[in-house]
């Protein structure tokens, strides 16, 4: 039988990781597979350490993920909401877990570079990839290349919502594009289904802009959706350059 044991904060009982199976403990885990090969919910009940009345911490963080969907979307919300949308967690807690996402996201873009060369489709997803993740609507960007391929700014926000034809209008992707002088642009949006596959109105919207591109002399190099990885392992993002679905411009 699983014992409980009185909160560290004072609010009712907390069942420990300890009290866990031992082939079931995150901490046991770790050590015998390596923090590479846990679940995204042994990793967070690492840093919970206690369940709440009647979960376990890795129910509870199972939960949390469920909740919210990916690490990413976690990442999204304050330490006062992890602390509202569940009451068992206690203040201290929610900082704990809100820093050690923090330093993942630094992490993340420190390997990126502030101005990373963006030679290939992979190079430009690992730009918008964390952006993109817990978006539930779709947004426009544009990565702006000098004529290294390095990215001159962070890339530009210039759509949301249900994108068409007559929302993105060329004006706006190259605005920022004139204002850097840029040699180049990538253009880039994510789909919030998940599925990159482009639609039949992302494949004229982009070649409306490669047309565009061309009257500005400057080029478009790429149109990137960003979806999410599946289960099988297939790639979260799509070039329409790779397709052959619309014919862009040599670097």
């Amino acid at each position: 039988m699983i014992g409980k044991h009185v909160s560290e904060e004072g609010n009712g009982y907390r069942v420990r990781a300890d009290d866990l199976p031992a082939a079931l403990q995150p901490r046991e885990k770790f050590d015998r597979l390596g923090p590479e090969n846990l679940s995204e919910s042994d990793l967070l009940a690492l840093l919970l350490r206690t369940g709440t009345a009647g979960l376990n911490v890795v129910e509870l963080a199972e939960q949390i993920i469920m909740q919210y969907g990916s690490l990413s979307a976690l990442s999204q919300a304050s330490a006062a909401e992890l602390k509202k949308d569940f009451p068992g967690i206690g203040k201290e807690k929610a900082k704990q877990v809100k820093a050690a996402l923090e330093i993942g996201r630094r992490l993340s873009q420190e390997n990126i570079g502030e101005r990373p060369r963006i030679v290939s489709p992979e190079e430009g997803a690992a730009v918008l990839r964390e952006r993109a993740r817990s978006l539930d609507r779709e947004v426009f960007w544009v990565l702006l290349l000098d004529t290294k391929s390095r990215l001159m700014a962070p890339p530009c926000e210039v759509s949301k919502g249900i994108l068409n034809s007559s929302l993105i209008h060329p004006r706006e992707i190259f605005k920022p594009a004139v204002q850097y002088s840029a040699a180049s642009i990538i253009l880039a949006h994510n789909h919030p289904s998940g599925d990159p596959s482009p639609s039949a109105n992302d494949i004229r919207i982009t070649k409306k802009l490669i047309d565009a591109g061309k009257i500005m002399e400057i080029k478009v190099l790429d149109h990137l959706i960003i979806g999410r990885k599946n289960p099988d392992g297939a790639n979260d993002f799509l070039s329409i350059r790779e397709t052959g679905l619309a014919l862009f411009e040599e670097r």
